[in-house]
């Protein structure tokens, strides 16, 4: 996969312990699950000493996940979080996974080589923490969509 090159002045790189609290920040503006951040596992990416997006791989057992990707709204639309996610595929070293909620995100992810998967097709130690967010999801009517990137999942 060819990474996508960030526009001048932007750095990609991982997290460091100063990060933690603009990462949570970024995190819960996205309105995005807080419970599981560990800045060690984020990689970022910074305009002008600022940082504009996160994203961060988390280890299970048996796989890991992509998760908690956000962009600053000012700085969409640039390919930032499509760089962000490529970074994070290549340092990916288990089976690749991620949910997200809502089409749009869905697709975006569709783009990036995502594929979407069912339920019982997830490993045992995402099949827990996916399951409860979507029954919360069913409950409440919300399109929550579990993929896995095709290099590494299910064959």
């Amino acid at each position: 996969m060819h990474l996508s090159s960030l526009p001048p002045n932007y750095h990609l790189r991982p997290a460091q312990t100063h990060d933690r609290w603009p990462i949570r920040w970024l995190v819960l503006r996205a309105m995005l699950d807080p419970t599981q951040l560990r800045w060690q596992q984020f990689w970022l990416i910074e305009c002008d000493r600022h940082i504009v997006a996160c994203g961060q791989l988390r280890t299970f057992a048996d796989s890991q996940e992509l998760g908690s990707l956000v962009v600053r709204p000012g700085w969409r639309r640039q390919g930032l979080g499509t760089t962000l996610t490529q970074h994070l595929i290549q340092q990916a070293t288990q089976p690749l996974y991620l949910e997200c909620l809502g089409t749009g995100l869905a697709q975006f992810y569709r783009r990036v080589g995502f594929v979407p998967i069912g339920d019982k097709e997830l490993p045992q130690g995402l099949r827990r923490k996916f399951g409860l967010s979507g029954a919360i999801a069913r409950r409440l009517h919300l399109p929550l969509y579990q993929m896995y990137w095709p290099t590494s999942g299910p064959d």
